[in-house]
């Protein structure tokens, strides 16, 4: 299948589909494809039906009834069968689509499947039956059924545990945020301190250039300012509410205030359970559940502390959702009124570099160590990063860790292939480097890690200072990583 031009990357997941709907194998088979909303999952299964001559349907919010004659009236309009189908149930309904597979590999789409789900609960179950191994209708068919939902929560689900899709599928396709070289190259930003700015607003999701943003996209750095105002601050834009439309999509998600309540603790700083709970004035036990369903929804997501058991950290997954809670939502009454948003901004830039910006950054320099380093700067491939606390046992104190590289354990303790700091406003020079020096001695103590060929790496949104260069040059365990390289430029 050819790619449409005016699809942006999706190289990977174009090739998953088209390997998996071209299969010439007989017998019907399964895909199921998820990911978080306004990540083009619709365009691109859309896409592949067009290219492949299948068929599209997409679910809404209504009735089983409903339902049942949308689906009639949309295969009739492909099909057109002499007479049109009226199907009693869903049973009949899914046999009908694997005939469309009678004569050649055919997809069909079920977009925003959790919405058939939710109307009836054994829609999964009459799958499963229909997808019977020996089942003629299945046997007989090459049609290669796509289940799509944004619902995480529930398409996570879907193929779990006891669940009866649980071995049927043979595509489980997750369709992603782009990351944020390739998220630059979608809002068409070259200078890599802008686009990391902007990164921290929208993340790397497609829609909002495009559909919320009207394809605005600043200028240069000196339009930064300005495009905030007059896109995600201003309340004529779609951008302005998506974060609370997010949250609202999520059919787990009841009672909305806690869940809230629970992301504003998170964005203000409080990254740990316990850290919520004492915001939130409750106890750590009343926020277990509204954690876990946000983790579950895709929205919050725990990070391990790479060198203390059990001290996991939070942090909210959705760059628009923590930009909502940390800047918009503390004055949000004064950002509804027209006009208003240059003053909250002029006040709030502040908070945007501590808050929002800053973590960002953090998590963009973990995020490349683990997908774009090249292993020999590092040291050697890294099987996972992350960060954590190193306790002194001397000074009583902790040292946070921004970036914590670890490689894969060959019989016996895994390497600390790198540790590193991230500071986006700072300058760099020796004393965070001697920092970091005191930090991988701390761990070497601890034994946890082989800190033997263990580097130290700066990264900088303001740049490093002559000593710290020069403790660059003469020691090649020290690295020095600047937006630039981070973006791929150098």
């Amino acid at each position: 299948m050819d790619k449409p031009a005016e699809m942006f990357d999706r190289d990977y997941e174009w090739s998953a589909l088209s390997r998996f709907i071209a299969d010439p194998q007989p017998g019907a088979t399964l895909g199921v494809v998820s990911g978080r909303r306004r990540q083009g999952k619709t365009f691109l299964l859309d896409a592949a039906c067009r290219a492949a001559g299948g068929f599209y349907f997409g679910a809404t919010e209504a009735a089983e009834a409903e339902s049942l004659r949308r689906i009639s009236a949309a295969l009739t309009a492909h099909v057109r069968p002499a007479s049109p189908f009226h199907f009693a149930d869903w049973a009949e309904a899914v046999d009908a689509l694997l005939a469309l597979g009678a004569e050649r590999p055919v997809p069909v789409v079920i977009d925003e499947f959790p919405y058939l789900a939710k109307a009836n609960p054994e829609l999964p179950s009459i799958i499963q039956e229909a997808l019977r191994p020996l089942r003629d209708q299945r046997t007989g068919s090459r049609t290669r059924l796509l289940l799509c939902g944004s619902a995480l929560s529930f398409m996570g689900r879907l193929l779990s545990g006891n669940a009866p899709l649980r071995g049927r599928a043979g595509l489980e396709l997750v369709v992603r945020p782009l990351d944020h070289r390739l998220a630059a190259e979608f809002w068409g930003i070259t200078d890599p301190h802008l686009a990391m700015k902007v990164n921290a607003i929208v993340g790397g999701t497609p829609a909002y250039r495009r559909e919320f943003a009207r394809g605005d996209t600043p200028k240069g750095p000196d339009d930064f300012d300005d495009w905030v105002v007059r896109t995600v601050l201003n309340p004529e834009t779609p951008l302005f509410r998506e974060a609370r439309y997010l949250l609202a999509e999520e059919p787990d998600l009841r009672d909305t205030a806690l869940y809230l309540s629970v992301l504003a603790a998170v964005a203000d700083g409080n990254a740990t359970r316990g850290g919520m709970a004492g915001y939130l004035e409750r106890k750590a036990t009343d926020i277990a559940h509204p954690i876990n369903v946000l983790e579950d929804a895709g929205l919050l997501y725990r990070d391990a502390d790479a060198f203390r058991e059990n001290r996991p950290t939070y942090r909210i997954a959705e760059p628009l959702i923590g930009f909502y809670h940390a800047i918009m939502r503390p004055v949000w009454d004064q950002l509804e009124r027209p006009g208003s948003a240059p003053r909250v901004w002029q006040a709030s830039r502040r908070r945007f570099v501590s808050n929002v910006l800053g973590p960002h950054f953090e998590q963009v320099c973990r995020d490349w160590a683990l997908h774009h380093a090249d292993p020999e700067l590092l040291g050697g491939l890294p099987a996972r990063v992350g960060h954590g606390v190193v306790h002194d046992p001397k000074s009583h104190t902790g040292h946070e860790v921004d970036v914590a590289v670890i490689g894969i354990a060959d019989n016996s303790k895994p390497p600390l292939l790198a540790i590193g700091e991230a500071k986006w406003n700072d300058t760099m020079g020796a004393a965070h480097i001697e920092r970091l020096r005191h930090i991988r001695d701390l761990v070497t103590l601890a034994g946890r890690y082989d800190t033997t060929g263990t580097r130290l790496i700066c990264f900088s949104g303001a740049g490093f200072n002559e000593k710290a260069h020069a403790a660059a040059a003469a020691d090649p365990d020290i690295r020095l990583i600047d937006p630039a390289t981070l973006y791929g430029q150098v």
